[in-house]
């Protein structure tokens, strides 16, 4: 008997993927938690029916969301992930040996354990002595820790049920303070094709509230559309003037210093969503 996953996050449209195996399903304090063995994308994590990383692909996501900021910034020391509880974000942050301390807050130790478990080649790093790990509230946690992260990356699922308070202007300003005078914001902001007005309204509101507010894209197969957003805000460093030239080899799979650039080169349709020229 075939089993598959079908993803049915985005409304008319679902994704499919063939099961080997089911190797933990399990109703944790929050969420429905799968973690499954697929054919074509390898071991994957999916929460309340929606794909949150898979080992085949989830290179892409991870080196995105953090080598960006992290190279945009000329020294950072201290990083915050809020949510990530897979630990992909993580692992790529504490390859830059500068940086001090990685701090992850994940609501669902459910995550944090089970991914340890069968996702081991992305959650390694949370073993490392330069991370935390805080099990809690990550809209509570930014309130309580003012002036502190020089980088603060959230790493949410998608803008439903628990995640959605991690979407939009009154978290964005909590974090805005949760950061140092030079600090900066990136986050996980969605499809543009399937899921416009989320792109748009988190865009405005990131850049009603950062100096510098950017829009750029990565090619991500195993989510909607293949094709996702992050947004990122910073108080003074523009991620687009970044000198390539003095970005060190760094093992990754998907950025380099070219694409470091290149990503935020948005097609016009993208622009159009967000409101840009």
């Amino acid at each position: 008997m075939e089993m598959w996953l079908k993803e049915m996050q985005i409304k008319d449209a679902a994704m499919t993927y063939k099961v080997k195996e089911t190797l933990v399903r399990k109703k944790t304090k929050y969420q429905d938690l799968a973690i499954l063995d697929t054919e074509a994308f390898g071991r994957m994590l999916v929460l309340d029916g929606i794909i949150q990383t898979s080992i085949n692909d989830e290179f892409v996501y991870h080196e995105m969301i953090t080598h960006i900021p992290l190279f945009t910034h000329p020294n950072p020391k201290k990083i915050l992930v809020v949510g990530g509880g897979d630990g992909g974000a993580i692992r790529e942050i504490l390859k830059h040996p500068g940086v001090e301390k990685a701090v992850l807050c994940e609501i669902d130790e459910d995550v944090v354990n089970e991914c340890k478990k069968y996702l081991p080649e992305i959650s390694h790093a949370l073993d490392d002595s330069r991370c935390e790990v805080f099990i809690g509230d990550g809209i509570k946690y930014v309130m309580e820790h003012k002036n502190e992260f020089d980088i603060i990356i959230v790493d949410s699922t998608d803008p439903f049920n628990n995640a959605e308070g991690l979407f939009g202007g009154n978290f964005y300003k909590d974090i805005s303070n949760a950061l140092t005078i030079d600090g900066i914001f990136i986050a996980q902001t969605e499809t543009p094709f399937f899921l416009p007005e989320t792109v748009k309204q988190v865009y405005q509101d990131a850049k009603s509230i950062f100096k510098v507010t950017k829009l750029f894209m990565a090619a991500i197969p195993t989510y909607p559309g293949g094709y996702w957003s992050f947004t990122i805000g910073s108080k003074k460093y523009d991620p687009t003037q970044v000198d390539i030239a003095k970005i060190p080899d760094m093992n990754t799979r998907y950025y380099t210093p070219e694409l470091h650039k290149a990503c935020f080169v948005l097609p016009k349709y993208v622009k159009d969503v967000i409101g840009e020229k």
